[in-house]
């Protein structure tokens, strides 16, 4: 189904806004290929919302990741207060001309999402500024709560819960951090040419690594004992982050689940690839298969389909955001 249709779907017509929703579904097929192959699973009506959580996330990740923008960190740190002050306003419902905060700002209103959850993904993305490694892994959680447990939260009322929000958030924060630590794991030798470290620096000195080793690795695209046995034991915990997120899938309405789902297989096959390559990813970014991407994707479209069948919800109308 074409972006249009799935915007006729959602009720969405002003021009300047389905415009703007155009543009978060641009973002997201360009630069989330998991997450919008996932999203193509969930009813039409959904979709704009998704793809406009996702291209806000992007393009406030973009302001502190482009690897070719060479800018003093303060006037990055600026754009990013820039963007903060923008977003308040676009979820208070004031006209803004920045494509990604019109999507995000009518989604916010039209499902409810509390704003503290985008106030907090900002306040991770300020650390992303001036914040190059972290400790333990307690100083990690503080900025994985703010770049991901959050966004599994944003997530939730788009979705649907057949229990009550307060019963699925545990599990779909953990799911958040999962899908957040799978892309540290996979991008680690990426995130050394940005200058960070986001392995939490007392468990990687436990098998004798640290950044200078990592550096190393990269730099003479070699693997090393030591980084491979770290790295397991990551991917290991990272596997027990999925174990507590999988109960959510059930909380979920029927139609919402085959997305997450898939979503949920296709990020831990991340962590397979990454067993597969003996956890050489520091010169090399792994990926999942195109096959083993639509052996997921399409038994789940047919799930889809048939939680589909009996009717599906209709696109809900705006309502005040909670923590307006």
């Amino acid at each position: 189904m074409s972006g249009s249709a799935e915007l006729d779907a959602a009720g969405i017509t002003d021009p300047a806004l389905r415009a703007a929703y155009a543009t978060c579904r641009r973002l997201n097929a360009a630069h989330g290929r998991t997450y919008f192959l996932a999203t193509r699973l969930l009813p039409p009506d959904r979709r704009p919302a998704v793809h406009a959580l996702y291209g806000f996330a992007r393009y406030a990740d973009e302001i502190v990741d482009d690897l070719g923008d060479d800018r003093p960190v303060a006037e990055k740190a600026a754009e990013l207060d820039a963007l903060t002050a923008g977003l308040h306003a676009a979820l208070d419902g004031a006209p803004t001309d920045v494509p990604v905060l019109a999507a995000l700002g009518d989604t916010a209103r039209r499902y409810g999402i509390d704003r503290a959850h985008f106030t907090d993904f900002m306040t991770s993305m300020r650390m992303d500024t001036h914040v190059t490694s972290y400790a333990t892994d307690a100083d990690l959680a503080v900025y994985v709560h703010g770049s991901a447990a959050v966004i599994g939260l944003q997530m939730l009322p788009v979705l649907g819960t057949t229990v009550p929000l307060e019963e699925a958030t545990p599990p779909a924060t953990a799911l958040g951090v999962a899908f957040q630590l799978t892309n540290f794991l996979r991008d680690v030798g990426e995130d050394l040419d940005r200058g960070r470290v986001y392995l939490p620096a007392d468990e990687l000195a436990a098998f004798g690594v640290d950044r200078e080793l990592l550096a190393w690795c990269r730099a003479h695209r070699r693997a090393d004992p030591r980084v491979r046995r770290a790295l397991a034991h990551l991917v290991a915990r990272t596997r027990g982050t999925y174990r507590r997120a999988a109960p959510g899938i059930a909380m979920l309405e029927p139609v919402s689940r085959a997305c997450v789902g898939c979503a949920f297989a296709l990020y831990q096959g991340i962590l397979d690839e990454i067993e597969a390559a003996g956890y050489a990813v520091l010169h090399r970014r792994v990926a999942v298969p195109n096959r083993r991407r639509l052996g997921v994707a399409l038994p789940g479209l047919a799930r889809a389909v048939a939680a589909r069948r009996p009717g599906e919800r209709p696109a809900r109308t705006p309502s005040p955001a909670r923590g307006a």
